[in-house]
C-alpha cells in the first residue's frame, strides 16, 4: 500500500503550506484552508489563502516578468517547458498519488493525468517553433502584407477539482511558449496539488536563473478568483468549472472587454444504433460513466439506444456494473473511488430522487457505501436509471456516477436530435458499423458538440486535438490544434517598399 506521508514529503508538502507564489518565492497570509481527502476523510495539509496585498505583489511581479519573457525567443521558451516535462517524468509517481489521494480518482487516472501534463509539454515544445503567421498579397503595388502573433500578457487560469493538475498544464504550457506569464487559481478543494506543481516548476526557474513572475500561484475560494476576473491587467482568463461559474466569469471579464476561454459543463451522450458492436459499446459506456466517479466533464451521462437492441444493451451494461469494485482509489484493484466531498454526495442523492419523481426507473440501485474503508462518507454506488429525454434531471449535468438510458426509434437522425436537445455541447459519440450513420453523425447536421467520436466513448481527449465544446460548455478550446492562438494577439502588417504612397480608393492628396 502507498505511504502517503512519503508521497507528500517527496513533493515538499508540509502540514502548513504557503499558497501564494511568484515562482521560487512563496508567501503566506496567515489564513489557511485545510484539504481533506475524500479517500479516508483525513486532513492532508493546509494551504494559505492569498490576501489582496499578496495578489497585488504577484501581479506586479508577473507584469514585470512579462516584459522580459516576451523577448525570449519562442524556441528558448520551449526549452524551459521541455525541462519541466523532464522534471514531471521524475515526479510522475508521487504527483499521481497526490492527485489520487486529494481528489479521489483512481491511481491509474492520477498517473494518467500527470502523463497528460507531460504530453502537453511535449506538444508545446514542438509548437514553440511553429507559431506561424501568414503572408498575403496586397492590392497595392509594391506592398507586402502579412500577419503575425505576439504574446498577450498575463494569463489568469482558474481550474477545477476534477483535473487538478492537467488543465493548468494545458493552459500554462501553451501560454509560456507563446511568451505569456501565468497566474493560477486552483480549486479550493485541491490546493495541495497546486503547491506541488509550483514547487516542481520552481526548480526549473532556479536552474535557468529566470525571474519571478513567470509562473505564479494564488489560492482561496471564488473571492480570490474575482481578483483576477475584475483585473484589467489580465487580458485573458481561462476558466474551467460549472456553467454557472462560467457565466459569472464571462460577465465579469466581458464587462472590462477582456477575453475568456471557458471550459464548462458537459451532458455527454453515446448513441447506440442497431449496427453497433455491443461489447465495444459496454466498454465505452461503463468507463465513461463510472471513471473518476462520474466527475469528468466528458463523463457519459446519457446512453441513447435504438429500440431494436435496447434490451440487449441494457442487460449487458447492467451486468457489467455488477463487476465494478468500489474502494480506495490508491488500490489499483478498485475501479471507482469516492466523489470529491459530502456536497457532491448530496447532489448525487438528489438526482436519484429527482429521476424517480419524474417517472424514471432505477435499474441499478445507488446509495452511499458504508463500513470499513468507506469512513469518509464520499463513496457512492454507480447507478443506472431508465428515463426519458425530456426529464429535467436528464437535461442537467449531474456530476456523479449516474447513467441515464434513453430509447429511440427510427433513423439515426432521431437519436441525434435527442442528443443535441440539451444546453451543453462538449462530447458525444456514436456506436455503429454503418458508414452512413457515422457520416451523418459527423456532418453539419449531426452532433453539435465540440467532440464527436465514432466507436469510442465520450470520455478522454488526446493532446493533439483542440479540447472544448459549444453552447453552455462555453466555446473555449484548449490543448491541441491551433488552440495556442487564444493566448496571443494577432497583428496585421503592411510594408511599402516603393517610393510612392498610393492612397486608398484612389484618393489624390497633393502636397
Amino acid at each position: 500500500m502507498i505511504d502517503i506521508n512519503s508521497t507528500l514529503a517527496s513533493l515538499g508538502i508540509k502540514e502548513k503550506n504557503d499558497g501564494s507564489s511568484t515562482g521560487q518565492n512563496f508567501s503566506s497570509s496567515g489564513k489557511y484552508i485545510t484539504s481533506f481527502s475524500p479517500v479516508d476523510g483525513k486532513p492532508i495539509g493546509s494551504v494559505s489563502v492569498t490576501s489582496k496585498d499578496e495578489y497585488e505583489k504577484i501581479i506586479n511581479s508577473a507584469a514585470k516578468a512579462f516584459k522580459n519573457w516576451r523577448l525570449t525567443p519562442a524556441p528558448q521558451r520551449g526549452e524551459i517547458v521541455r525541462q519541466y516535462a523532464e522534471k514531471l517524468r521524475k515526479y510522475k509517481q508521487p504527483l499521481g498519488e497526490l492527485v489520487s489521494y486529494e481528489m479521489g480518482k483512481s491511481l491509474q487516472e492520477g498517473l494518467g493525468e500527470v502523463q497528460e501534463m507531460i504530453d502537453i509539454c511535449d506538444f508545446a515544445v514542438g509548437l514553440s517553433r511553429q507559431l506561424h503567421g501568414l503572408t498575403m498579397h496586397s492590392e497595392r503595388p509594391g506592398h507586402r502584407m502579412y500577419e503575425q502573433y505576439h504574446p498577450l500578457g498575463i494569463v489568469g487560469i482558474i481550474s477545477a477539482f476534477n483535473f487538478p493538475v492537467a488543465v493548468w498544464s494545458w493552459n500554462t504550457a501553451l501560454a509560456w511558449i507563446c511568451g505569456d506569464v501565468c497566474v493560477w487559481k486552483p480549486s479550493e478543494k485541491t490546493p495541495l496539488c497546486s503547491v506541488a506543481c509550483q514547487k516542481i516548476i520552481a526548480d526549473i526557474l532556479k536552474e535557468n536563473d529566470l525571474p519571478e513572475g513567470i509562473s505564479c500561484l494564488i489560492n482561496g475560494d471564488y473571492k480570490v478568483g474575482e481578483y483576477m476576473t475584475k483585473d484589467k491587467r489580465i487580458p485573458l482568463i481561462s476558466a474551467t468549472g460549472s456553467t454557472r461559474m462560467g457565466k459569472i466569469v464571462a460577465s465579469e471579464v466581458g464587462a472590462r472587454l477582456g477575453k475568456s476561454l471557458l471550459e464548462l459543463g458537459g451532458n455527454n451522450a453515446i448513441i447506440v444504433t442497431p449496427d453497433a458492436d455491443v461489447k465495444m459499446t459496454v466498454m465505452g459506456a461503463v468507463f465513461g460513466a463510472v471513471g473518476t466517479a462520474g466527475q469528468r466533464c466528458t463523463s457519459t451521462r446519457r446512453l441513447i439506444i435504438h429500440e431494436d437492441i435496447y434490451n440487449e444493451v441494457r442487460d449487458a451494461v447492467v451486468n457489467a456494473y455488477k463487476q465494478i469494485k468500489i474502494g480506495n482509489p490508491l488500490d489499483q484493484s478498485n475501479h471507482v473511488g469516492p466523489v470529491i466531498d459530502k456536497l457532491a454526495v448530496d447532489m448525487y442523492l438528489k438526482a436519484l430522487d429527482k429521476v424517480v419523481e419524474e417517472g424514471g426507473n432505477i435499474i441499478v440501485e445507488g446509495g452511499i457505501m458504508e463500513g470499513e474503508g468507506y469512513e469518509s462518507g464520499c463513496y457512492v454506488k454507480p447507478a443506472i436509471a431508465e428515463a426519458k429525454p425530456d426529464f429535467h434531471i436528464v437535461q442537467e449535468e449531474t456530476f456523479a456516477p449516474i447513467l441515464y438510458l434513453l430509447k429511440y426509434s427510427g433513423p439515426v437522425t432521431n437519436a441525434i436530435e435527442i442528443q443535441n436537445n440539451v444546453t451543453q455541447g462538449l462530447s458525444s459519440a456514436i456506436m455503429t458499423n454503418n458508414l452512413k450513420e457515422a457520416e451523418k453523425f459527423l456532418s453539419a447536421a449531426g452532433s453539435d458538440c465540440g467532440i464527436a467520436n465514432v466507436n469510442i466513448g465520450t470520455s478522454g481527449a488526446e493532446i493533439g486535438g483542440a479540447f472544448g465544446g459549444e453552447k453552455d460548455t462555453g466555446g473555449g478550446r484548449e490543448s491541441g490544434s491551433d488552440a495556442w492562438k487564444i493566448y496571443m494577439r494577432r497583428q496585421t502588417n503592411t510594408i511599402n517598399y516603393t517610393d510612392d504612397l498610393p492612397l486608398a480608393q484612389g484618393i489624390k492628396f497633393d502636397l
